[in-house]
């Protein structure tokens, strides 16, 4: 019978960049329950994502009760459905025992899960203290998190199409820079086909540098980068713009924090976890709650992690569009 160690989950199941708090407040709880009950039970990731769901359910009661008792349980138990809700997929890369249904599972319960608590949070607060403020907020922090997803889905597809037509160009073939999927045409006369062997590998510098958190992106220009590979960069244009950011980014990849400080995950823990757990400094001391203040600063600071991977982009289309043409020329 296999016996995993809690080194087998790190190896296996950490993501190489993950949201901190996911890092610090959740993986180290996380693993070692995976360790226990990959070892000790045949609990499938399904079934826990059952459970992450039954822990939801019991989080958004304990929101829609709205006393500071009932905020502060129904905080605990969101946290402990988020844990839950890591544990299910280590499980799967573990035991190699995961489905595609089960990933789709997965991601409706965890909208289910926010936007349910979210509203039992919200409703729970305008019954008890009749503040429109909490109703008007529910439409808001909605439409932020949809904005979030939305934005993050078109932001890959985009930096997917632009490394797709560079691969393509570096190999000779005959791409534009639209913004449609890019569709590789016949080579150009004299140009290598594609697999003739004779182009190098193409590798990004964010993807090495993804890889390889303790190299910058000085040693990968001077040649500490995959043998014969030749290094394509989209990201000058703000690199030389924000010249601490890549020791920044570097250093929270050594820790497997990314760079994307206020993600999806920070926000629905602020809203369901801090938010909540406000209620206790509200009892202590004279000041009002805090709720209202933490929902406008988290859907604030998404915002403008958001704006700022936007801003990123259109840095990263131009410097795309100047290494397009220097590999189109190289060809001519």
């Amino acid at each position: 019978m296999t016996s995993f160690t809690l080194a087998d989950v790190r190896e296996r199941t950490y993501k190489k960049r993950d949201a901190w708090w996911t890092v610090f407040l959740v993986d180290p709880l996380a693993a070692r329950l995976v360790v226990w009950t990959a070892n000790r039970t045949a609990i499938t990731p399904n079934q826990i994502t059952f459970g992450a769901g039954v822990l939801g359910l019991g989080s958004a009661v304990c929101f829609a009760l709205a006393t500071w008792p009932w905020l502060v349980a129904g905080a605990v138990l969101f946290h402990l459905s988020f844990v839950l809700d890591c544990m299910d997929g280590k499980i799967a890369r573990l035991k190699h025992n995961g489905s595609v249904f089960g990933a789709w599972v997965d991601f409706v319960f965890d909208r289910i899960r926010f936007f349910g608590c979210m509203l039992a949070l919200l409703i729970g607060q305008w019954a008890r203290t009749g503040e429109a403020v909490y109703l008007i907020l529910a439409p808001v922090v909605t439409f932020v998190d949809l904005l979030r997803y939305l934005n993050g889905s078109q932001v890959a597809k985009t930096r997917q199409s632009m490394r797709e037509k560079l691969r393509a160009a570096a190999q000779g073939k005959s791409v534009d820079a639209g913004v449609d999927d890019p569709e590789s045409t016949e080579a150009p006369e004299g140009a290598a086909p594609a697999d003739s062997g004779e182009t190098a590998p193409v590798v990004f510098m964010e993807e090495v540098l993804r890889d390889n958190p303790d190299i910058g992106a000085d040693q990968v220009r001077s040649g500490a980068h995959p043998a014969g590979a030749r290094v394509i960069d989209v990201h000058k244009g703000f690199s030389s713009r924000f010249g601490r950011y890549e020791r920044v980014r570097a250093f929270l990849l050594r820790s497997r924090v990314r760079p994307h400080l206020f993600s999806g995950i920070e926000f629905e823990m602020f809203v369901c976890v801090l938010a909540p757990l406000t209620a206790l400094v509200a009892l202590v001391s004279s000041l009002p709650s805090l709720i209202v203040p933490v929902l406008v600063l988290s859907c604030a600071a998404l915002l403008l992690f958001e704006v700022v991977i936007v801003y990123k982009l259109w840095l990263a289309t131009r410097d795309f569009g100047r290494e397009l043409e220097r590999l189109q020329a190289s060809r001519e």
